[in-house]
């Protein structure tokens, strides 16, 4: 068979289409996107410069807390520069390719953020309930182990997706109605049975929610057990004091997951870019409010970042 009779199972490119219905205000809502994101680069990749710089903060605490910040730099910057090239340029086309791989980042790392959480529950329950053993529990060997796991996990349950998208004959048309290559936007333009598609798709989404947001409980009710035996009330203050930042990133991360669930299934008939300025939320609000959390309510952070602007005006 020739070259000239194959037909290609998918297009060169799709068209994100932005926020369908809202096209005419792109402009506006690009103002507090492109703030959202200028303060998640900032804000990230200053708590990546202070934890590298500083040796005092070269705990397990605070390298699952790099962690996190790298986590974020990746998640944010794998949709809003497209997603602002959309709102200020029109610029709509994206290779079908590097649909996938935005795709695949965005999933993918989503997946290790909530493993990351999960990590740094466990650090916050060995500090409390065991802190004989805080040291020799979390061993810079284990800490590897645990971030090469996140990786692993990660790529592991979005690597199928990626080539079940290929085999797919797209006849709906190129067009997403979306901001950026979110799964089941890309799912909606192919032909055939998708239904596995479907079905991965929740699957792993509840198996990685519940699941881990299981344990985070589970860590924090030990926590909390620990705390309140303790003798003194300045001494529970104190213990639960370093929790609170991990609380917030908690909140962040999960909170809009819960809202946007809840939308899909009780306001199924809402317009469709109510959903979408959802899907955005959960984007852009934890890279945004993790860094000010941490840096606000952790106080050898807080010292850090203080550190570092008086040397300069010294």
């Amino acid at each position: 068979m020739s070259a000239s009779n194959i037909i290609s199972t998918h297009p060169t490119a799709f068209l994100l289409m932005g926020i369908p219905g809202l096209e005419h205000l792109h402009i506006w809502i690009s103002i507090p996107f492109c703030s959202a994101y200028t303060l998640a680069l900032l804000g990230n990749c200053t708590l990546l410069l202070i934890i590298q710089a500083d040796a005092a903060l070269h705990e397990p605490m605070y390298l699952f807390l790099a962690m996190l910040a790298a986590i974020n730099l990746v998640l944010s910057s794998s949709t809003l520069p497209k997603m602002l090239a959309i709102f200020w340029f029109r610029d709509q086309e994206i290779n079908f390719f590097a649909c996938l791989a935005q795709m695949f980042f965005l999933h993918s790392f989503s997946i290790m953020e909530s493993a990351v959480l999960l990590a740094m529950a466990f650090d916050r329950y060995v500090a409390n309930c065991k802190p004989l053993h805080y040291i020799k529990v979390l061993t810079g060997s284990l800490i590897t182990k645990i971030g090469m796991a996140a990786v692993a996990r990660a790529v592991t349950l979005m690597t199928p997706l990626l080539f079940l998208l290929r085999r797919f004959h797209y006849c709906r048309g190129p067009v997403i109605a979306h901001c950026y290559c979110e799964h089941m936007a890309v799912v909606r333009l192919a032909c055939g049975d998708t239904s596995f598609n479907n079905i991965y798709g929740i699957a792993v989404a509840m198996f990685i929610v519940m699941l881990d947001l299981l344990f985070v409980i589970l860590s924090y009710i030990f926590i909390l057990q620990a705390v309140l035996l303790l003798a003194s009330q300045e001494a529970r203050y104190k213990a639960f004091g370093t929790c609170v930042s991990h609380i917030g990133a908690i909140l962040a991360f999960y909170t809009p997951v819960v809202i946007s669930s809840v939308m899909h299934r009780v306001a199924r008939h809402a317009a469709h870019h109510v959903h979408i300025l959802l899907a955005n939320f959960y984007l852009l609000f934890p890279p945004m409010v993790n860094p000010i959390i941490y840096g606000v309510k952790t106080k050898q952070i807080h010292e850090s970042i203080l550190g570092v602007f008086l040397r300069k005006d010294m």
